[in-house]
């Protein structure tokens, strides 16, 4: 893979209650260990934050796709990142804390009938917008996945070609010494 290129991705969820209902409060206590162990993942290259929030800057106004359900808080769980590669973030995503949450997801989130996130390529030193990531998210649930807009399972090359995820190397990224993505 070429380093003029980095990868995206956004996530998007809809809770099963209103963020603050207690049956919440599991995916609430992991919100911050996992932000903390995402911004020092090997691969991480940067975040979006969300507005009025402390910490990374908003990549644009802030928007879900029209799969999103108004709950009266206003807020439906999504990310916004860029990563160094496929490996990269796998790792992260598939093993440690991270991996631990996603298993707990069907206690917190409506069964989607959208995909959960979309990736993509974007130029090197280039940050998507939400909306980017929108338009992304819903391509991939409309059109099925290609190079516009594709997953783990059916993903692509910057160029267009069918890429696959190296396994060996996501676990050897997962295990290595030097590596905090687990708890």
């Amino acid at each position: 893979m070429t380093n003029s290129y980095q990868l995206a991705l956004y996530t998007f969820g809809i809770f099963k209650k209103p963020s603050n209902d207690a049956a919440n409060d599991g995916f609430h206590l992991r919100n911050d260990p996992i932000l903390k162990l995402v911004d020092g993942a090997p691969g991480m290259i940067a975040r979006a934050g969300y507005d009025g929030d402390p910490g990374s800057a908003s990549w644009g106004k802030q928007v879900y796709p029209r799969f999103y359900v108004e709950q009266g808080d206003g807020f439906s769980p999504s990310t916004l990142s860029v990563w160094r590669d496929l490996e990269s973030l796998f790792a992260f995503t598939y093993f440690g804390l991270h991996s631990e949450a996603l298993a707990k997801g069907r206690e917190w989130f409506k069964k989607p009938e959208w995909p959960p996130y979309v990736l993509w390529w974007v130029n090197k030193g280039q940050y998507p917008t939400w909306a980017q990531g929108v338009e992304r998210h819903e391509h991939l649930h409309d059109r099925g996945p290609m190079a516009f807009a594709f997953t783990f399972k059916a993903a692509f090359n910057f160029d267009g070609g069918a890429l696959s995820v190296d396994l060996a190397r996501a676990k050897q990224i997962a295990n290595s010494a030097d590596v905090a993505i687990k708890p």
